[in-house]
């Protein structure tokens, strides 16, 4: 259960435990800026470690890149092209952590990718490439088919210059209840996480030291003074605007990927496709995701407002449904088909003004008297950003004990099974909530057990989010504590009237106040999440 509050103001009534922050104590031994997969990983690896740590988000949690990804965990095989051989291995090592540490959350995915012989890359460097992937997985996890057998996998797959093609394994998370179950972890330890918080001022000493923060509630506007010695800024794309770049020659590019979401029937594989654009030979994937597909993404510079909700522009659209049609001509699909579009904005780090693609995703860490920045990266290797960022921290820091490299996913129920749900359910279900299954479960009829139609997503999910995770708007529950906001049409629009009538008993809002949030969810996603 993600609560705001210090442990003795947690146990209020259902949907009460918004953040006050003059209930939050006034000293503590780190703050962590940021409510993103970075800054998670960050407050958790710190309350394993006994710290009194404090996560503060200026707007949802996830709700910035770590809900708008392609939803890969992925050992990123474009980086071996590039050469860089340890992000590699590194992502593929954590990749293969994730899917035996998070089953039902991270879950193994086959991809299927196109050969011809009149494009690139060819047959021996893919086949170069995924050996070397397999050598650092430990597995041999890739096959080339010939032209019929590829055929016959991926239907509608355009004939002319075929070779066949390869098949290879990655995997999937849905990454918005990726950051919510590594807080959740955290805050069974004893961290605290606090949405809709941001920080306006880094306090410091006669010394220049970092002596505290001063954050400022969004909605009420009340500002509250925290002693700290140590701030840790995981904010992304963010970063710059709270410590500026120590290297001139280095500096946060912010890049916008985006995607559009289809229903299933529309792409008829069993698998993930990946291919690579006829424009630029970038890879694009067609990914299955939660009873849809997902198809994306785009790799291009943003240079509008951060502070604006980034939207799929005309632009990209066109370039996604050209790649579409050149390799999927038969398909016929159109953007009429499509549910929904989201986009992110990339933190990447660049020296010289290269293609959007062709830049690192590796990250970096800035230290300044207390003040320690760490972004860039990527999100299957966010256990490697939180050390290397509290290792940067630790002089600043008091002592704290020595934590083993073991699983970090504890609260998992062990021996619990329920006659209404299918095994594939539970684990689905434990994957994303941990000990939280049990109440969705034991809280719920047969009927609020079932799912919501055409989604993966159960009935039960919605009052468990709004009672437990600490919703402060309805697109905080409807895009990210589930994803029906992005796979059902017109963003769920259609089942607003159960939601609500699902979910009101849990949370403090009257008549009024539902109106309000309903309209001001359904203007958001006309805004940015329609393909119109």
């Amino acid at each position: 259960m993600i609560s705001n509050l210090k442990p003795e103001t947690r146990n209020r009534e259902p949907g009460t435990s918004f953040m006050n922050i003059s209930d939050l104590e006034e000293k503590w031994d780190l703050v962590v800026i940021g409510g993103g997969i970075t800054g998670a990983g960050i407050l958790l690896e710190a309350s394993r470690m006994g710290l009194k740590a404090l996560l503060v988000e200026q707007n949802d949690f996830a709700s910035g890149t770590s809900s708008r990804s392609s939803k890969l965990v992925h050992g990123g095989l474009r980086y071996l092209k590039e050469g860089r051989l340890y992000l590699t291995y590194i992502s593929v090592r954590e990749r293969e952590r994730l899917i035996r540490e998070a089953p039902g959350l991270v879950e193994p995915l086959g991809f299927m990718t196109p050969v011809y012989s009149n494009r690139r890359p060819g047959r021996l460097s893919l086949e170069v490439g995924l050996r070397i992937y397999d050598n650092m997985s430990r597995q041999r996890d890739h096959m080339f088919y010939g032209q019929n057998e590829f055929s016959m996998r991926v239907p509608c797959v355009k004939q002319e210059n075929l070779l066949g093609g390869f098949h290879f394994r990655d995997a999937q998370v849905d990454d918005a209840r990726l950051v919510l179950r590594v807080i959740n972890e955290a805050l069974l330890l004893g961290g605290c996480a606090a949405n809709y918080a941001g920080v306006i001022e880094i306090s410091r000493n006669v010394r220049g030291d970092v002596a505290g923060v001063v954050i400022r509630e969004n909605e009420t506007g009340k500002t509250k003074q925290i002693l700290t010695s140590a701030v840790i800024n995981a904010t992304g794309s963010w970063a710059e605007k709270i410590h500026p770049s120590p290297d001139q020659s280095l500096h946060l590019r912010p890049l916008r990927g985006s995607h559009l979401v289809f229903p299933a029937w529309a792409f008829p594989f069993p698998e993930a496709v990946t291919f690579f654009h006829p424009k630029d030979r970038r890879p694009i994937f067609i990914i299955p995701w939660e009873g849809v597909v997902i198809y994306g993404t785009t790799d291009v510079d943003h240079s509008n407002d951060l502070s604006v909700e980034p939207v799929i522009s005309k632009e990209e659209i066109s370039y996604l449904m050209e790649g579409l049609n050149a390799f999927f001509p038969s398909l016929e699909i159109s953007l009429k088909d499509a549910l929904s579009s989201y986009a992110g904005v990339r933190p990447v780090l660049s020296r010289k003004h290269l293609a959007p693609s062709k830049e690192s995703r590796e990250h970096v860490v800035w230290i300044n008297k207390g003040l320690v920045t760490i972004t860039g990266g990527k999100l299957t290797t966010f256990r490697k950003l939180a050390a290397d960022a509290l290792k940067a921290a630790k002089p600043f820091l008091p002592q704290a004990r020595q934590v083993k490299d073991e699983e970090i996913f504890k609260s998992t129920p062990e021996h619990f099974t329920d006659g209404r749900i299918s095994p594939l359910l539970l684990r689905r279900l434990i994957g994303r909530y941990g000990e939280g299954a049990k109440e969705i479960i034991n809280d719920s009829s047969s009927e609020d057990l079932s799912n919501i139609p055409g989604t993966n997503t159960l009935w039960a999910e919605l009052r468990y989010g709004a009672k437990n995770e600490a919703v402060r708007h309805l697109d905080d529950l409807l895009l990210r504590r589930v994803r029906i906001g992005l796979i059902t049409q017109d963003g769920g629009k259609e089942h607003i009237g159960r939601i609500k009538k699902l979910c009101a008993p849990v949370m403090p809002w009257d008549e009024e106040k539902w109106d309000a949030e309903i309209n001001m969810y359904l203007d958001k996603w006309r805004r940015s999440h329609s393909v119109a």
